[in-house]
């Protein structure tokens, strides 16, 4: 980016929000922090109104740019996240981020309304087939919760023990994994922070209540916590066949993967873990494909299955015989 743009770019983004600290703009343009009061000296110098507080940022103060173009790889980044949106979100955000795209298209160049229009039938994103939401119009009204302070009021149905429980959490914010959504909230019944998968939420109500976020975590130091928890981990090592090591990308960091050696044509993988019993049903799937090395308590705990498995269908082949 040459130095006009990034100019350009530091003045967009004081825009977006009351004050604007110098390491932030040093982090997003990737720029020392000298080159930007240098930048912000020369956007003074030609007559930008810029304030600033010792130590805390720099701010405008009765100023506004002019509607900027988008350029048309920013155009078709829009697309593509609108993509993601329609699949990924609910009706309440979909809704919303259709709106805004047609109000961003409607300031587009010709030539770039066009090129979206050809881009947008040659992409699409699978939509989750594992996912149905009691309610298709949360996701809005948690973000207005959360940036309000608002207490929510949920009735939430839990898988384990398929029973639904009433109650009121002060949120956190919104964690995306697993390929769900999920609400990480501080529970008032529970008097501890939880994480509260939003398709299970059968009933959200917004009470108006404010609550003080002093005294919470924010929801980079839950999940921060939540990468150094408490609970007691095994260290698992198992070797996976090249051929089938390569479908592993996404769902081995779910069992807690650590890294993995290149054998030539297999792979070792490390993992550690708190969710032994998951891990060795998960390695049950790839049969031959996948040795457990270490501990005895996983291959141990896979050949049990095997065997719960094998002893099924004897005893359903011996209730077939005539």
């Amino acid at each position: 980016m040459n130095r006009l743009d990034r100019l350009t770019a530091i003045l967009i983004h004081l825009q977006t929000k009351r004050v604007v600290r110098a390491q932030e703009l040093a982090d997003r343009f990737h720029i020392s922090l000298r080159t930007v009061y240098r930048d912000v000296r020369s956007l003074e110098e030609a007559g930008v109104p810029i304030g600033a507080e010792a130590g805390v940022g720099y701010f405008l103060t009765d100023y506004h740019l002019p509607p900027v173009m988008f350029t048309t790889a920013e155009a078709s980044a829009l697309l593509l996240g609108g993509k993601l949106i329609e699949k990924w979100a609910d009706e309440s955000v979909r809704t919303r981020f259709e709106s805004a795209l047609y109000k961003i298209k409607s300031v587009l160049k010709r030539t770039d309304q066009e090129h979206l229009d050809d881009l947008d039938a040659h992409i699409d994103v699978a939509k989750p087939v594992n996912r149905t939401p009691y309610s298709n119009d949360l996701l809005n009204d948690i973000q207005q919760a959360i940036a309000r302070h608002h207490v929510l009021a949920l009735q939430y149905h839990s898988q384990y023990n398929d029973a639904e429980t009433q109650r009121e959490v002060e949120p956190v914010g919104l964690y995306h994994y697993r390929l769900g959504w999920h609400l990480i909230a501080f529970c008032r019944k529970r008097q501890d922070y939880r994480d509260f998968r939003v398709d299970r939420i059968r009933q959200l109500t917004d009470t108006g209540e404010s609550y003080s976020r002093r005294n919470r975590l924010t929801l980079q130091e839950y999940l921060d916590r939540m990468g150094t928890t408490d609970m007691p981990t095994v260290a698992v090592t198992v070797v996976f066949n090249k051929s089938t090591a390569r479908y592993l990308q996404e769902q081995k960091h779910a069992y807690g993967f650590q890294h993995e050696d290149d054998l030539g044509d297999s792979v070792r993988m490390h993992f550690q873990t708190p969710y032994a019993e998951g891990l060795a049903r998960w390695l049950l799937m790839y049969g031959r494909s996948a040795t457990v090395e270490q501990p005895d308590m996983i291959r141990n705990r896979v050949l049990e299955l095997v065997e719960e498995i094998q002893a099924h269908y004897a005893e359903q082949a011996v209730d077939e015989l005539p």
